[in-house]
């Protein structure tokens, strides 16, 4: 895969996640698949799913310019995100995610956000 196929993946991921789209969700995350969140807590596959799946977790996700690493079986993403969740709280900041090959699939193992501070320039403008 090329460096615009995991952009999209992680385009069709991030959606998948605004839509609760649970056997998407199921089959593009690992199963040792972590999501540390801006407040730093750590959310196991499962628990992200059952989060997911007891009510809407996510509102919106934008997505800014996408920087990606490939090595071989792995890429990583980085990118600036805007992420809005149903009480109407937005959360600005830097996503960062892994993806491995792992029987021939690429899923995602690693999702980290990192909060902006309220008063920080528009980090794609220093992408």
């Amino acid at each position: 895969m090329q460096a615009d196929d995991f952009r999209t993946l992680e385009r069709r991921r991030t959606q998948a996640l605004v839509d609760r789209d649970l056997p998407l969700i199921e089959r593009l995350h690992a199963r040792d698949y972590q999501l540390i969140t801006p407040a730093g807590r750590v959310f196991s596959r499962a628990r992200d799913l059952a989060a997911i799946a007891e009510a809407p977790f996510y509102a919106g996700w934008t997505h800014g310019a996408m920087q990606v690493r490939l090595a071989p079986g792995m890429a990583l993403l980085r990118y600036p995100a805007t992420i809005t969740f149903p009480s109407g709280k937005v959360v600005r900041c830097w996503h960062t995610d892994s993806y491995e090959v792992i029987d021939g699939d690429c899923l995602a193992m690693w999702s980290q956000a990192t909060p902006l501070p309220a008063d920080a320039d528009d980090p794609a403008q220093d992408a």
